[in-house]
C-alpha cells in the first residue's frame, strides 16, 4: 500500500510568510532605532551629513544651471560653414539640422532619423506651435553630388502630414534638387532647402521660417514670442 503524501496547508504557509515578514520588520526597525540612538549620541555626525547633502545638492544645481547656460549660448551662436557641413557624416548632418532648429527657438526638437523613421529625420515645434517634419539628404560631394529627385519627395509627401502630422514639411540638402523635384514640391506644398538656402540659414541667425517665407500660419504664439 502506497503512503499518502501529506501536503502542508496553505494557511500554515501563509502564516509562516507573515511571521518572516514581521521578523524582518523588527530587524529593520531595530537597526533604524539603533542608528537614531547613535546619531543622537553623536549629533556632529548628523550635522556633517546634512552639510554634505546640502553641498552636493548645491553643486548639482550649479552644474545644471551652467550646462543650460552653455547650451543656450552655444545654440544662440551656432554657425556652420558649407565646408563644415560637407565634411559631416549623414547622421551628424541630421544633428546639425536639429541644432539649427533649436537655435531658432524651437522646442521638443529631436533627431529621429534611422530605420523606420518614415521619412522624418528631424522633428521640431517652433515658437508658434507649428510642427516641422524635416528629411535630410547629405551629399559628401556637395553641389557636385547626385541631385535629390522626386522619389525622396514622394516618401516625404506620403508621411510628412498623414503619418507625422507635420504643419511644415521640409527636405534639406547640402546639394541640389532636380527641376522635377522643384515642380513636385511646389505642387504638394513641400519646402525645399538647397545648398544656397542652407548656407544662409546655417551661417546666419535668421530662423528658417523667415527664409522660406511661405510657411503655414502659426497655430498659436507661445509666451514671450
Amino acid at each position: 500500500m502506497r503512503g499518502v503524501a501529506t501536503r502542508r496547508p496553505r494557511k500554515a504557509f501563509g502564516w509562516e510568510r507573515a511571521g518572516l515578514f514581521a521578523l524582518l520588520l523588527v530587524v529593520v526597525w531595530s537597526l533604524i532605532a539603533g542608528a537614531l540612538r547613535w546619531l543622537a549620541a553623536h549629533p556632529w555626525v548628523l550635522i556633517l551629513l546634512l552639510l554634505a547633502a546640502a553641498t552636493a545638492g548645491g553643486t548639482w544645481m550649479h552644474r545644471k544651471r551652467e550646462t543650460a547656460r552653455r547650451n543656450r549660448l552655444r545654440d544662440q551662436g551656432l554657425r556652420y560653414a558649407l565646408p563644415q557641413i560637407d565634411a559631416l557624416h549623414h547622421r551628424q548632418f541630421e544633428e546639425a539640422v536639429r541644432d539649427l532648429m533649436r537655435r531658432d527657438g524651437c522646442h521638443r526638437t529631436t533627431r529621429v532619423g534611422g530605420a523606420g523613421d518614415n521619412g522624418a529625420d528631424v522633428k521640431a515645434t517652433d515658437p508658434f506651435g507649428r510642427l516641422w517634419v524635416i528629411q535630410c539628404k547629405h551629399r559628401r560631394a556637395g553641389l557636385a553630388g547626385a541631385a535629390v529627385g522626386t522619389p525622396d519627395l514622394h516618401v516625404l509627401n506620403g508621411t510628412g502630414r498623414p503619418v507625422h502630422h507635420g504643419d511644415v514639411v521640409v527636405l534639406v540638402t547640402n546639394g541640389r534638387f532636380t527641376s522635377k523635384a522643384v515642380v513636385f514640391a511646389r505642387s504638394q506644398r513641400l519646402h525645399l532647402v538647397d545648398r544656397d538656402l542652407l548656407a544662409q540659414w546655417a551661417a546666419g541667425s535668421v530662423p528658417l521660417w523667415e527664409l522660406l517665407g511661405t510657411v503655414p500660419s502659426p497655430r498659436r504664439r507661445t509666451s514671450g514670442s
